[in-house]
């Protein structure tokens, strides 16, 4: 089955789902007996429930039993718009060591990545765990982490832990949700460069410019394209009625409404959209190579100001556990890092994707991109009254 015959089934599919130590050796080996059932168990309490849930197995992947246990407090500096999914990600680990103390500091990616290279050596970060892989890239950018171990990355694919100092944690792919009333996935051009001139599309076309997930897209096409071509498609766009929208969230309910025949989005948004409207009319494809086949990434890095190493270490390898992989996919709808979790519902993998082989670190240079944007008119808009105001002059922190 081909990725758009896939895809196009998640219609027929209800989905109910979703909505202070030193770096010595404290940490003990997990067992089964040291954890309890809530380790034996573990894929009850972190899988998801829904029809997209139903009959998963999963075979591979580090289970947490097999890690050594955290204890004692970790600084983590959580970024983004999945606060509370994550946090209730945590709380799961909470369950299973008691003995562990996390403490969160939450905002904005851009925000806390600005925190941490304006806070330096004394920062009391741990841990930044981001939906953003641009904010990971420019503290990165900054020598502010230190390089993952070979047991935190092993299982997750290279391109995905740049330079290894910092590794994807869940995946999002870019997609087209579109109305299944007023088209089908055939008639959707298989590259987005091709969408300005696409009849198909009633230039009913939706798009979100002051969201990170689509700025990080527009700078990905000017890696790939060009800017020069990424201006042009910018202008076509403008030109063919294209809508704009505040998140991608709200131009996946406007195809779903009929409003919009098409639009740019995260494939996750899609799904949302039919957790709590499962009769809308609202699909979702996938474009080949190029930008259109972005898969960008939630991450976590550690700081290298931390006295907890270790434990920050370790911690991010329970984020790749195939426990958390496991919530990350029936609970966000996201990708998992570790090959040996599969994605919920049908969705295909990252290798069907094919994704362009861009280094995810260099999505953090979002300035050009803001500026085109702002060249090409599109970060305005026009009030009632006549008068123009910029939607936004950075990208949006969730995703």
């Amino acid at each position: 089955m081909n990725r758009r015959r896939v895809l196009g089934s998640l219609a027929t599919v209800g989905v109910s789902s979703l909505a202070g130590c030193s770096q010595g050796s404290s940490e003990e080996t997990t067992t089964p007996e040291s954890n309890g059932e809530v380790a034996s168990n573990a894929f009850e309490s972190f899988r998801g429930s829904g029809p997209l849930t139903q009959d998963r197995s999963v075979e591979g992947g580090t289970r947490i039993k097999q890690l050594p246990s955290l204890r004692g407090e970790l600084t983590i500096y959580l970024g983004g718009g999945e606060g509370g999914l994550y946090r209730d990600l945590i709380s799961r680990l909470e369950e299973i060591y008691p003995e562990f103390s996390p403490r969160l500091r939450e905002a904005g990616t851009a925000d806390l990545a600005n925190t941490i290279i304006s806070e330096g050596s004394a920062t009391p970060a741990d841990v930044f765990w981001s939906v953003d892989a641009g904010s990971l890239a420019a503290v990165t950018d900054a020598d502010m982490t230190t390089e993952l171990s070979s047991q935190v990355i092993g299982d997750v694919p290279d391109e995905f832990h740049p330079d290894d100092q910092w590794i994807g944690t869940a995946g999002r792919a870019r997609a087209i949700p579109y109305n299944n009333a007023r088209l089908s996935a055939e008639e959707i051009p298989n590259s987005v460069m091709d969408f300005p001139d696409a009849p198909a599309l009633d230039s009913a076309v939706g798009w979100a410019p002051t969201y990170g997930a689509f700025q990080a897209f527009i700078t990905a096409m000017r890696l790939i394209e060009g800017e020069s071509a990424t201006r042009t498609w910018l202008e076509e766009m403008v030109a063919a009625g294209v809508s704009s929208y505040k998140n991608e969230f709200f131009v996946s309910n406007a195809v779903a409404d009929g409003g919009l025949t098409a639009g740019f989005a995260n494939h996750y948004y899609a799904l949302r959209v039919q957790a709590s409207r499962p009769e809308a009319p609202i699909s979702v494809t996938f474009t080949q190579d190029g930008p259109g086949a972005l898969i960008n990434v939630a991450g976590a890095a550690v700081l290298q100001g931390s006295q907890r190493q270790e434990r920050a270490q370790n911690f991010i390898r329970h984020l790749l556990s195939a426990e958390a992989q496991e919530f990350f996919a029936t609970r966000t709808f996201s990708y998992p890092m570790v090959s040996a979790v599969p994605p919920v519902g049908g969705l295909p993998s990252i290798d069907e994707l094919n994704p362009p082989s861009v280094n995810l670190s260099e999505l953090s240079n979002l300035q050009p991109t803001i500026e085109l944007l702002r060249d090409v008119d599109i970060l305005w808009v026009t009030s009632t009254n006549g008068s123009r105001q910029e939607l936004a002059s950075i990208a949006v922190s969730a995703r």
